[in-house]
């Protein structure tokens, strides 16, 4: 006897609203982490070649007359040698000379400093791109799964992939990682697997309706459990191929990565538990409603 997932929808959406709620309340207390890509500014990093201290950094660069803080310095790389420094100002060259000075002169082996800069008008500009990319993607999946299916496919479809963007949102604010261009990518893929996944189990339920005409609310519950553990296997084994790969390529593919690698981790997760638990149910509360009116 397989488990009654849609019958005991109650508990996934109440385990996703306390999720959600957990989310916000992580989102007003610590809000997000914008990189340099998102709030003007200079990113510095340098691979200081040896272990060190980030109050060694921290001084360094409020010697040097810059308001930095704790939060403002990362330690990064496989060896911890890496120190990433936000700016909150743009500089210029010589300003980036006297940085890689006193970096040098308190660590004489550093291999030398990589300076990324972002103007307030390209911030802005990068900001709202991000925005748009995010909402055309959405609107564009809703157009696409509504002629494919239903509007209501494509509306609960939508919904579980709202559920799963805010998650990894959550999840980088609580951890302070770095918001940034890659992470806006890793949303994006995250939203195009998620669907994926739906759409498939979208598909299979639209199959079975096909051969079945359903009357009641029982009935419907019934087809559609029976269409997710058709479906089950497919699910859990495509997700987790994808994990592995992820997986490898946040340990082996560098700190460049690393934010991008993680929030697809953390996405494919919560999206294959939103294609399973959250998206079909929502479904069949909706569908629900037309099969009274027509009782």
């Amino acid at each position: 006897m397989k488990f009654e997932i849609v019958r005991n929808r109650k508990w996934f959406f109440l385990l996703s609203g306390l999720i959600t709620v957990a989310g916000i309340i992580v989102m007003l207390l610590f809000g997000l982490n914008l990189g340099t890509d998102f709030v003007a500014g200079t990113r510095v990093q340098v691979d200081l070649n040896q272990t060190f201290q980030e109050s060694q950094v921290l001084n360094i660069f409020k010697g040097l007359g810059y308001k930095v803080s704790a939060n403002d310095i990362t330690t990064a790389g496989t060896d911890q040698h890496t120190a990433v420094i936000r700016l909150r100002e743009t500089i210029s060259t010589d300003q980036e000379n006297k940085i890689d000075d006193a970096l040098k002169k308190q660590f004489p082996h550093e291999k030398g400093t990589q300076v990324d800069t972002v103007s307030p008008i390209v911030a802005k500009e990068l900001s709202k791109n991000a925005f748009y990319a995010v909402l055309f993607a959405s609107v564009g999946i809703v157009i696409y799964v509504a002629i494919r299916f239903e509007y209501r496919f494509g509306v609960s479809g939508i919904i579980a992939l709202l559920h799963d963007a805010f998650i990894v949102i959550s999840v980088f604010a609580l951890l302070r990682l770095e918001v940034d261009i890659p992470f806006i990518a890793a949303v994006l893929t995250i939203v195009g697997y998620s669907i994926n996944d739906t759409i498939v189990i979208f598909d299979r339920i639209r199959e079975n309706l096909k051969n079945q005409k359903v009357k009641t609310l029982s009935e419907l519950e019934t087809l559609v459990n029976h269409s997710l553990w058709q479906t089950m296997t497919r699910s859990i084994n495509t997700v987790l191929t994808v994990i592995f790969a992820d997986a490898m390529l946040f340990f082996f593919g560098g700190t460049s990565i690393h934010n991008f690698t993680f929030a697809l981790l953390v996405g494919l997760i919560s999206g294959a538990y939103s294609s399973i638990f959250i998206a079909s149910p929502i479904w069949v509360v909706w569908r629900s409603r037309s099969l009274k009116k027509q009782s």
